[in-house]
């Protein structure tokens, strides 16, 4: 049978050519598994949950409160179907393992996008999947905001008319756009049905198609090696084999992980729909998308509301704060392998105590995005006292520019300290060498 085969689908040179790949010994290599763990099993639960999932958004009677026949209560057949989907056998059980692994994938992704940016694994060769990796994280975010859109409650409703106006705010084509994307005018009978097909089609299959681009690129130019391979063997692969090592050690940790998410679920709730209830005009106060989007709200709340007229468009805060200064971040994020000028491969993962201002570059951007992040909870702030709303702007703003630039400053101090003692230890071990000589 396997001469059979190997005859007509040539398995042995698929054996030698992908299931023999060495796979580097380190758990840092283990952050991008973990970020294709979260996706299987997302894809898994999120077929489950399509199975039960009504995407419309016509008016049905609520079989949990029917109300009276003279005055039925009526609400939308997506929000009854995510009722009906909670009190099904382990249904709520599905929804938190649904949202805790969006939420983890999107964790796994940004961490394992830092350590590539710390090591230097971004460089040649490697540019082009950095840009895919970048691309899996825009498209996972948009994913994760399609998702909590579905279950239509009034904060979802009330998030949509939000991303609805953003996307209306851009110049000249705003209105169009918006309708183009939303399937009309807000709110409209066509949103849900729409956002639905670009949750579970579209922007999968973006995600799918990138996924295994990556994967193909990596094997293709084979991970960065850790440092101690170096001292090994000088370029070649240290690892161990995919098929008869790797497999075992990747369905391992996929099984413990997907273990620690449903007990983790099984205790954690996720978004109550029943207690925001079904979409109403009034508003719910302090809303905020999820943690990954946080430092784009934040940014909307301390830029000053201002709109100009420009050849017939308007250019407001709204298309600044949501659209303009997101895309230049990401733009810069993007432009990383382009700032680096070295002409050789890099086969090795670097020390990012011997690249101090890549080092603090980056820390200096964590604490940016951190300190936007911030911002976003501007309300609650004033809410509690302890800033108020004449100084609030003034406050965060110092916080978004100050913070980050003393970070930056406090990184290379360290990174030059921990140099002087190394090379004082290397200074040391010689002078005892030869004394002992």
């Amino acid at each position: 049978m396997n001469q059979w085969l190997d005859e007509r689908l040539h398995i042995s040179r698929l054996n030698d050519k992908f299931l023999r790949k060495a796979f580097p010994v380190h758990h840092s290599f283990f952050l991008g598994e973990i970020t294709l763990f979260s996706l299987i099993v997302l894809i898994i639960t999120g077929i489950l949950l399509a199975l039960a999932y009504e995407p419309s958004n016509s008016l049905v009677v609520n079989s949990f409160d029917p109300g009276t026949p003279d005055k039925q209560n009526l609400i939308p057949a997506a929000y009854h179907s995510a009722l009906k989907i909670n009190a099904m056998p382990f249904g709520d059980m599905l929804r938190r393992v649904h949202h805790w692994m969006a939420n983890i994938m999107v964790a796994a992704a940004v961490v394992h996008m830092m350590r590539i940016y710390f090591t230097g694994a971004f460089k040649k060769p490697r540019e082009i999947n950095w840009w895919i990796g970048m691309l899996l994280l825009i498209f996972a975010a948009l994913t994760a905001v399609t998702g909590y859109i579905l279950p239509y409650d009034n904060y979802a409703f009330q998030t949509v008319g939000v991303v609805y106006a953003i996307v209306k705010s851009v110049p000249w084509v705003g209105d169009w756009l918006a309708q183009a994307a939303f399937a009309g005018q807000f709110p409209g009978a066509g949103i849900i049905p729409r956002i639905y097909g670009y949750h579970i089609m579209l922007l999968p299959g973006i995600l799918l198609a990138l996924t295994g681009a990556h994967m193909l690129i990596m094997i293709k130019q084979k991970h960065t090696q850790p440092q101690y391979a170096k001292r090994l063997a000088y370029k070649k692969i240290v690892g161990v084999p995919l098929m008869t090592q790797q497999t075992p050690i990747m369905l391992i940790l996929a099984l413990l992980f997907t273990g620690l998410v449903m007990l983790f679920a099984a205790y954690i709730p996720v978004h109550p729909i029943e207690v925001f209830g079904p979409p109403s005009s009034t508003p719910i106060p302090n809303i905020k998308p999820d943690w990954y989007l946080l430092w784009v709200f934040g940014a909307l709340a301390i830029i000053p509301g201002f709109e100009l007229e420009l050849l017939g468009g308007s250019i407001n805060a709204e298309f600044i704060g949501a659209m303009v200064f997101p895309g230049i971040v990401i733009g810069l994020m993007f432009a990383v392998p382009m700032l680096d000028r070295a002409k050789d491969n890099q086969y090795y993962a670097e020390n990012p105590t011997n690249h101090p201002v890549r080092l603090a570059a980056g820390t200096s951007f964590m604490a940016f995005m951190l300190m936007l992040s911030l911002a976003g909870y501007k309300p609650d702030l004033i809410q509690a006292g302890l800033l108020t709303t004449a100084n609030s702007n003034t406050i965060l703003w110092m916080l978004v520019v100050v913070v980050p630039v003393v970070i930056y400053f406090a990184t290379i101090g360290i990174v030059r300290m921990i140099r002087a003692l190394r090379e004082a230890d290397e200074r040391d071990s010689l002078a005892h060498a030869h004394a002992d000589d």
